[in-house]
C-alpha cells in the first residue's frame, strides 16, 4: 500500500517545486494579465496629471439615490460626504450629478468628477430600441 502511494507523492512533490520554481522566475502567463478594472489609460493620464494632484481635492464618485429626495453622497480624497457636512473647513454646499460645490464663507469651490476636456468628447446617449424602431418607420 506504501508503494502505491509513494510515486504519486513524488509525483506531487515534482509539480509542485517546478510550479514554484516557475513563479519564483516570474512566470509570464502571470505578468501577461491585466486588471479588468483599470481605467482606461486616457482617464489615468487626467487623474495623474500633475495639474490636477497640485490644485486640491479631488471628487472620487458620487452617488444619487433614484427615488425623489433620494440621498446625495460625495467621495472627495476618500472622505464620505453629504450636503451641508464639513470637508477640510469648507461646507458642502452642493452635490451634482457630475459636481460638487464647497463654499468656505464667500470663497466658492466646484470640484469636477471629470476633467472639462474628457466632458466634450463624451460619450453620446443611445435611444431607446424602440424610439429607433420608430424613427426609421416613418
Amino acid at each position: 500500500m506504501d508503494e502505491a502511494v509513494k510515486p504519486t507523492n513524488t509525483v506531487t512533490r515534482r509539480v509542485l517545486v517546478a510550479g514554484l520554481a516557475w513563479l519564483l522566475c516570474g512566470g509570464a502567463a502571470a505578468q501577461a494579465l491585466q486588471d479588468p478594472t483599470r481605467p482606461p489609460a486616457g482617464a489615468m493620464a487626467v487623474a495623474s496629471a500633475p495639474s490636477a494632484a497640485a490644485s486640491g481635492p479631488q471628487l472620487q464618485t458620487i452617488l444619487i439615490g433614484r427615488g425623489p429626495g433620494g440621498r446625495h453622497l460625495a467621495v472627495i480624497d476618500g472622505e464620505t460626504v453629504r450636503p451641508g457636512d464639513t470637508f477640510r473647513g469648507a461646507r458642502v454646499a452642493r452635490i451634482a450629478e457630475n459636481e460638487v460645490e464647497l463654499a468656505n464663507g464667500r470663497e466658492r469651490r466646484v470640484l469636477r468628477l471629470y476633467a472639462p476636456e474628457a466632458a466634450k468628447g463624451g460619450m453620446t446617449p443611445v435611444a431607446r430600441p424602440g424610439a429607433l424602431a420608430q424613427a426609421t418607420t416613418r
